[in-house]
């Protein structure tokens, strides 16, 4: 396997995309996403990378491919103007980026740090990382992080014990693997060896002004708030986002999950806004996701907040685009409003179910505000 393709498969295992977020980067061209999709214009039959300068096309016009061979298949040519079929193997910052995840992958059982790797490739370790992070997305440590997560499950699918996957993969204890198991497995170790069988998760959809809400839960709490234009589509993702559990729609009028939406849709209507801020939640999530949607959840209705305000507020003034991931990557809508963070200079950005969305919730909290 070369280099280019390691380091992709790897990215994906750290940051799982769906067609809102790739959605999302199409239309504001950002490189970061370059590789790790594409997408193919229905009317012109080329596909491009998530970057490429030409005119950002209709959605409906657009469809979403892993790889190059996939777009290919589907019937789509590459774009002369960005070249997607073609990795820039000559800009500096991609090769040293290569030269660092081999480095990486040699020895992710104990890899070396920033300072020993700033020390090999003579950069400053704030430069390298700044550098790796432009060009992959994720920090050195996060790489290796999920180079031990994809080599733990092909070592347990292949039919290895926990306790001996464990150890192949690099993880020095069980406390250690199991400490990154919500974030990286979204289930623990022994779950996942199982196939996540015996999770049991409720959901419903129902009709609101922004389409169809679907929410799902638990029995420990709300796990999925999701918009969509189309029940059948909504289940679907469901099903693919918990493929192990077992899952069933409840229509049960007094059941816990009825009583949870019917919050969630007075809260939409402006009729009870502060409806949702004790619902229960059973959120997989890191360490550092938890610390920015909990400061979300402390944005006043009706305001809006930069992400450089939440970075700072969390005490990571220079993680803002890691809380713009964070952000995208939030699985309950509305109940952890990440709608209500904005650009610097208060213009509306990216979100996972929509802009469209995003500004008519806005605009109606702002309304709502007014009116209380």
């Amino acid at each position: 396997m070369n280099i280019q393709r390691e380091i992709t498969l790897t990215v994906r295992e750290t940051i799982h995309l769906n067609s809102n977020e790739c959605w999302n980067a199409v239309q504001t061209k950002d490189k970061r996403f370059d590789g790790m999709f594409f997408f193919g214009v229905k009317t012109t039959g080329i596909y491009c990378r998530p970057s490429c300068s030409a005119r950002t096309p209709l959605r409906q016009n657009v469809a979403f491919f892993d790889s190059v061979q996939s777009a290919l298949q589907a019937g789509f040519r590459a774009c002369k103007r960005c070249k997607p079929d073609v990795l820039n193997a000559h800009d500096p910052q991609t090769e040293l980026v290569q030269r660092i995840c081999e480095v990486l992958s040699r020895d992710s059982e104990n890899p070396p740090d920033l300072e020993m790797l700033g020390e090999q490739f003579k950069l400053s370790p704030q430069h390298l990382q700044r550098v790796f992070k432009s060009v992959v997305g994720i920090s050195p440590k996060q790489y290796v992080s999920a180079l031990r997560s994809r080599q733990f499950k092909a070592l347990v699918n292949g039919g290895k014990t926990v306790t001996e996957a464990m150890y192949e993969a690099g993880y020095s204890s069980s406390s250690r693997l199991y400490e990154k198991a919500s974030a990286q497995f979204g289930m623990t170790p022994s779950d996942y060896k199982r196939g996540g069988i015996g999770r049991d998760i409720s959901y419903t959809i129902v009709s609101c002004s922004l389409g169809y809400l679907l929410v799902a839960a638990t029995e420990h709490g709300i796990c999925s708030v999701v918009f969509g234009d189309a029940p059948d589509a909504l289940e679907a993702n469901l099903h693919k986002e918990f493929p192990a559990a077992q899952i069933q729609n409840d229509s049960e009028a007094s059941s816990n999950l009825a009583l949870w939406t019917s919050a969630i849709i007075r809260h939409l209507e402006g009729t009870e806004p502060y409806s949702i801020s004790d619902l229960p939640l059973d959120l997989r999530a890191t360490a550092f996701q938890q610390r920015v949607w909990e400061e979300l959840r402390r944005i006043p209705y009706g305001e809006t907040r930069s992400y450089s305000e939440i970075a700072e507020s969390i005490g990571k003034p220079n993680a803002v685009r890691a809380v713009a991931n964070a952000c995208a990557s939030n699985p309950v809508a509305v109940v952890t409003p990440c709608h209500r963070v904005v650009r610097e200079n208060g213009a509306i950005s990216g979100y996972r179910w929509g802009v469209a969305r995003k500004k008519q919730l806005l605009t109606q909290e702002k309304q709502g505000r007014q009116a209380l």
